[in-house]
């Protein structure tokens, strides 16, 4: 178990070594995905100036990438933006649940999905998001209300993500059909799902522990910003004073 749990230690890279191999934009030891698709980058365990050098050269002067939890980015000009505390759920004892009234969400279905998330605020959701993994969603009166699906996808395991419900229609479960929903076709591949969170979200968490997910670990969700370049001037790293 130990083994197949430390993928989760960092599921971008295991996915971008992985299912995600297709996806996957590289320049040295950095992995990432196209910015259309998730914000996230990879990098090796032991993370040095040449290394940051290609993370600038990937996002470009100026540019945001996050980065794992326990990855400090080099100080000279280097701008942190945001860290939220979060949490990460193995769900081991979800066994999922399908359910005759979700339906299957598609590329032709993103702007409808993108306006939802613009309401909600679940997380990133970008227009090439959908292609990750199976996205579900509910309706009513026609319109896209609730919605969940899979992004990280690191070997034995797959992320539910993008978790979220219109405020109009909040209380009646919605969320929690969707989860079991996607765990259920995670499950049907012999897989596991895992999922993060807001470590302030407190419900959410709750719920997912209801569901039979468990605490694995803590992390925090970091974005800097690449140095802006100066004319005529490298980008700084860990060397530069």
């Amino acid at each position: 178990m130990t083994t197949i749990l430390s993928v989760l230690d960092d599921p971008v890279r295991a996915s971008l070594l992985g299912s995600h191999a297709h996806l996957a934009e590289r320049r040295g030891r950095v992995l990432r995905y196209p910015p259309d698709v998730a914000p996230f980058l990879s990098m090796p365990p032991d993370p040095g100036p040449a290394d940051w050098d290609d993370v600038a050269a990937l996002a470009g002067p100026g540019g945001h990438v996050s980065l794992p939890g326990a990855v400090s980015p080099p100080l000279a000009g280097w701008a942190e933006t945001a860290n939220v505390p979060g949490v990460q759920l193995a769900g081991e004892q979800v066994a999922g649940l399908y359910d005759a009234d979700v339906v299957r969400l598609d590329s032709a279905d993103v702007p409808e999905m993108l306006e939802l998330v613009g309401r909600t605020k679940p997380g990133p959701f970008l227009p090439r998001t959908v292609e990750l993994g199976v996205y579900l969603g509910i309706r009513s009166g026609g319109v896209l209300v609730a919605m969940a699906g899979e992004r990280l996808h690191p070997p034995g395991w797959t992320e539910i993500s993008a978790v979220c419900t219109d405020p109009a229609h909040r209380g009646r479960g919605l969320a929690t059909r969707l989860v079991l929903a996607v765990a259920a076709g995670i499950r049907d591949r012999g897989e596991t799902p895992f999922l993060h969170a807001s470590a302030a979200n407190a419900g959410a968490i709750r719920l997912y522990e209801r569901l039979g997910f468990r605490l694995r670990r803590t992390t925090n969700f970091r974005t800097v910003r690449v140095p802006e370049r100066a004319p005529g001037t490298a980008l700084p790293t860990m060397g530069a004073a």
